[in-house]
């Protein structure tokens, strides 16, 4: 797909969970995006005039669909599983080895491509916690990679848009604590909005590598 210089093509991974179906709504009513590709393993339930969706099963092989992952100057990273009751190959595997196939397939097709990650609060590479330390070097080989610009996301909480399909049950439970929190640790509570807005925000910089934590996401969002 071709795009004229002043287009905001992106692609968002992960439509189906609960951060991803955000970004792309946030994307969806946004007039700075022009084009959306969203790629899932099953389709994602949004119908839109710049949307278009790819059904691939194996995220490890995108030889089938390369072809079409050209022309894109964004990528909303939004793909991942929870570490509870996983093993830690699986959790590796899930994690590191398939971001970073996604990420070199698309560095590879798209050289002025922005690379936004969704990690995690308290990602740390040299840490305790098994997870923290994979995502913390996904961070890293990331940003290693010949992209434009690499944005790695930290949220903490993260309050769902109204009407989400895809938000977790609790969040109807336990949205009321998103105030308190926000006044008391406004560094660790986002709303699905600013983590979508920053996202966007990102491709008015030029040639950065940075991890965001809340605070930074939230200051992001109001550029």
């Amino acid at each position: 797909m071709g795009k004229t210089r002043n287009e905001h093509n992106v692609i968002i991974t992960g439509a189906t969970g609960m951060v991803g179906e955000g970004v792309l709504m946030q994307c969806l009513s946004s007039a700075e995006i022009d084009h959306i590709l969203v790629i899932n393993r099953k389709p994602c339930g949004y119908v839109h005039p710049k949307l278009k969706e790819i059904i691939h099963a194996d995220f490890f092989d995108f030889s089938a669909i390369e072809h079409q992952l050209s022309g894109y100057n964004a990528c909303f990273f939004c793909l991942g599983i929870s570490s509870v009751g996983v093993d830690g190959e699986t959790y590796y595997k899930m994690t590191y080895t398939l971001t970073m196939h996604v990420a070199q397939t698309l560095s590879r097709l798209n050289s002025d491509m922005t690379f936004c990650y969704v990690s995690g609060g308290g990602t740390n590479e040299n840490g305790r916690l098994r997870w923290a330390q994979v995502k913390g070097k996904t961070e890293s080989d990331l940003t290693k990679l010949p992209f434009e610009q690499v944005f790695n996301f930290r949220p903490g909480f993260i309050k769902p848009f109204a009407g989400q399909k895809y938000a977790h049950q609790f969040y109807k439970y336990i949205n009321w604590l998103f105030p308190i929190g926000r006044t008391i640790y406004p560094s660790g509570f986002c709303t699905m909005a600013e983590l979508g807005q920053a996202m966007i925000n990102t491709l008015s910089h030029h040639d950065q590598r940075r991890i965001l934590e809340g605070k930074d996401i939230i200051a992001l969002a109001k550029e």
